[in-house]
């Protein structure tokens, strides 16, 4: 092993000569760039131009010197699998596999250890507490997928990190192509003064060749792609839809057609034969597999997913039927990429798919170690397909035939002539072109600043300049760095009011400034209320802001007012608030609606105080509480002309009073649904309960939503209501929770305990 006094120049000879191979150009220019450059590079190249490689260099280096270095990514399911890759390239080096850990927040693994792989919270949180970690040891961070950066949400992770890590520590971001990497670089050194070096390449190591299919349907392109021996085949393929329910109807499209090269079936048999699929989509999914075909998306149990996974990188399978979200991390290796639409969203309002996302779906296409060229097709709307084949065959008859019989021919074509429908969209070849051609997206600062996120910053330091420093420096116009300064005045206003922290100086806000938030239903005021002139200096934190660290799964300030809620609810009113603050697609929602107030009747929370705390603040009529009249058939209100009232759920009122009491909190978003609930009115039984809502095709995001729900489930445990005894609160809820473990654990012993080991975690707050 190298001793730590070891010099770049030999460190950078010694990497390159373990490579398995040459490096092509791009990992070439970005290694040497790593070894000279001072404070770090910036790699800009599509996907698939092996960044992993490049990557590894930085933890070479901190394991050959005795540093540490941490390798950061934006998902959880990808640092699990650089993980393992980083431990293998440990190996391969001559250090112990131990040598490499994994600190995600909800699991550890040598967590000692000098080369760490992280989610970029982690990072984060022990820049914002330096005292307790050592950063004069760490000679490097790599942040992989750092066009995460545009992330709304999780992006301002990323970007806060980067002007917190101290200058000797070196940074290696590696992105996809971006619009604006010399521009991002000079935002860098101008506003964090950190200098990297720019390396970038719009270069594959696989050429793509798109094409624009107008002649042919789904089904008949597949199959001419299927043809041949496995030169000519131009599969495996992705086909890429935009929404769960029609990659299903996609797929069965595709099950009759000869799609497999000779001895898969055989080998497909003896591999389904080792799995059970009947349960929910089971023998669907089992049907079309047989035939070479999946489906993959979130709507699919993960297990069924995984087993997708593993047969198409054995290559038993010719296709694979997914949503866009596939294009992120997922390693489906395919030759091809199939897009047989361009347009997302609701009927009647599609629009075209942004660049981003086509270039990210574009880049799956070829395999580095298949293939030597990677094809893209893009097809027309099936009615298009048909108006140009009916045009075809009509041009084929002269205009001044003089046979009778091709002029009634000619005229009885004419007669039949497809049109497009009023009731479509459709999308051109040159939106394809253009996609093809558009200029990558550009980095910028997005998403506001995270409840959560500043009450973690204050929570380390209460002084506010540090907050406001980096607001003032975030990748945006003036007019919205200006707009940043006022919500940040707006959100330790809110934080104050609340009794969360105390400000210095303190905000000139009317007669009575002192009256908090708590106990919900006080008068609020309004946080604008303060002069524009007023600035914080200190937000110093009270007792109270540590609640706020116990929630990661919701809103923190909503999560602390709904357990000062809860108290006197009962179980049912407990299930609806916590499963309302989990986001579920609209498409599944419609299918697990609160019931009715005859069917599940108001419990102690909406009768004894909701309600009468709403009637009184005069935000809701009786008539939206249940209350007057059984309520008329709509042909009967339309002949008074009186729009239908509709009874407001517990989630709902919930919210009311919440945006009464906390005016103008951003990022949540609640949803009234019934769905754990109703799960456990069927005994726990899964597959009984997706099937009689006959949701087997989004039945894993159902799965999903009641192991985020067992996870939020652990999270509420560690806040009792006020005057509640803590050990009965703690059992009802873990009552509930192991319930749904138990149901969870039938259908995917893997995920659920996996979501298991993450709950059993949140027991101590991480800030």
């Amino acid at each position: 092993m190298t001793s730590p006094s070891v010099d770049r120049d030999e460190l950078a000879a010694l990497y390159l000569e373990q490579l398995p191979y040459e490096p092509y150009p791009v990992q070439q220019d970005a290694l040497l760039s790593w070894f000279t450059a001072r404070q770090g590079v910036l790699v800009c190249a599509p996907t698939g131009t092996g960044k992993t490689l490049i990557a590894e260099a930085a933890l070479f280096e901190a394991l050959h010197t005795g540093r540490m270095a941490y390798y950061t990514t934006p998902l959880i399911a990808l640092t699990d699998q650089k993980f393992q890759e980083m431990q293998d390239a440990a190996v391969r080096w001559g250090f112990s596999a131990d040598q490499v850990g994994l600190v995600t927040g909800n699991r550890r693994v040598n967590p000692d250890a000098p080369v760490l792989v992280v989610v970029a919270e982690i990072l984060f949180n022990r820049l914002l507490h330096r005292s307790s970690f050592h950063f004069d040891e760490v000679s490097a961070v790599v942040m992989d997928e750092f066009h995460s950066f545009n992330d709304r949400e999780r992006g301002i992770v990323w970007e806060l990190t980067l002007g917190l890590l101290p200058e000797q520590v070196r940074t290696l971001l590696l992105s996809a192509t971006v619009g604006n990497a010399a521009e991002f670089v000079q935002w860098l050194a101008r506003c964090h003064q950190r200098k990297l070096e720019l390396v970038q390449s719009s270069e594959r190591k696989i050429p793509l060749t798109y094409q624009w299919v107008g002649d042919q349907l789904l089904s008949e392109q597949l199959e001419l792609m299927a043809a041949g021996d496995d030169a000519a085949r131009q599969v495996p393929a992705l086909i890429f839809c935009f929404n769960r329910e029609t990659c299903w109807t996609v797929a069965e499209q595709l099950k009759g057609k000869g799609l497999l090269a000779p001895g898969q079936q055989k080998r497909l048999v003896a591999e389904l034969e080792a799995h059970d699929w009947s349960q929910g989509a089971g023998p669907k999914l089992k049907q079309l597999l047989l035939r070479g075909v999946a489906v993959h998306h979130a709507g699919v149990l993960p297990g069924y997913r995984r087993i997708v996974e593993h047969l198409f990188q054995q290559k038993l399978l010719s296709v694979a039927v997914c949503t866009e979200t596939l294009s992120a991390g997922i390693n489906l290796p395919a030759r091809s990429v199939v897009l047989p639409g361009l347009l997302k969203g609701p009927p009647g309002d599609k629009k075209l798919i942004d660049p981003s996302t086509a270039h990210q779906i574009f880049g799956r296409a070829g395999r580095p170690q298949y293939d030597n060229q990677g094809f893209v097709f893009a097809l027309a709307h099936e009615d298009d397909v048909k108006i140009l084949r009916w045009r075809q065959k009509y041009d084929t008859i002269p205009e001044d035939t003089k046979d009778p019989n091709l002029r009634k021919a000619k005229k009885a074509l004419k007669k039949k002539m497809p049109t497009r429908r009023s009731s479509e969209q459709y999308w051109t070849e040159a939106q394809f072109n253009q996609l093809r051609v558009a200029p990558p997206a550009k980095l910028s600062s997005r998403g506001a600043l995270p409840w959560r996120l500043l009450a973690h910053m204050l929570d380390a330091s209460p002084d506010v300049e540090l907050v406001r420093n980096l607001v003032s420096k975030r990748l945006m116009p003036p007019k919205r760095l200006e707009e940043g300064q006022k919500e940040l005045n707006r959100m330790l206003l809110t934080l104050w009011r609340a009794g969360y922290v105390e400000l210095e100086p303190r905000p000139p806000m009317g007669p009575d400034p002192l009256s908090p938030i708590l106990p919900a239903g006080s008068p609020p005021g309004e946080p604008s209320d303060a002069p524009a002139s007023w600035q914080p200096m200190v937000a110093r934190p009270t007792p109270l802001l540590q609640k706020l660290a116990f929630f990661r799964g919701v809103n923190p300030l909503y999560g602390v007012y709904l357990v000062n809620q809860l108290g006197m609810a009962d179980r049912h009113e407990r299930l609806q608030a916590m499963e309302s603050v989990l986001e579920m697609p609209g498409s599944v929602a419609r299918y697990v609606r609160v019931p009715n107030q005859e069917e599940l009747p108001p419990g102690p929370l909406a009768t004894s105080w909701l309600d009468v705390k709403l009637l009184q603040l005069g935000l809701v009529t009786p008539e939206q509480l249940g209350a007057g009249e059984p309520p008329e058939e709509p042909e009967e209100r339309r002949m008074f002309g009186e729009e239908r009232v509709f009874v407001l759920t517990l989630a709902e009122k919930l919210r009311m009073l919440f945006d009464y009491d906390f005016p103008g909190v951003h990022s949540l978003q609640t949803n009234p649904v019934w769905a754990a609930g109703e799960v456990l009115e069927f005994g726990g039984d899964f597959n009984k309960y997706v099937t009689s809502k006959q949701m087997q095709k989004q039945e894993g995001i159902v799965f999903r939503h009641l192991l985020r729900l067992i996870l939020l489930l652990a999270e509420f445990e560690q806040l009792a209501p006020p005057d509640y005894d803590p050990g009965l609160w703690r059992d009802e809820l873990r009552q509930i929770g192991d319930q749904l473990t138990a149901c969870c654990h039938r259908v995917d012993p893997t995920s659920t305990d996996k979501a298991l080991e993450q709950a059993a975690q949140a027991a101590e707050p991480k800030w």
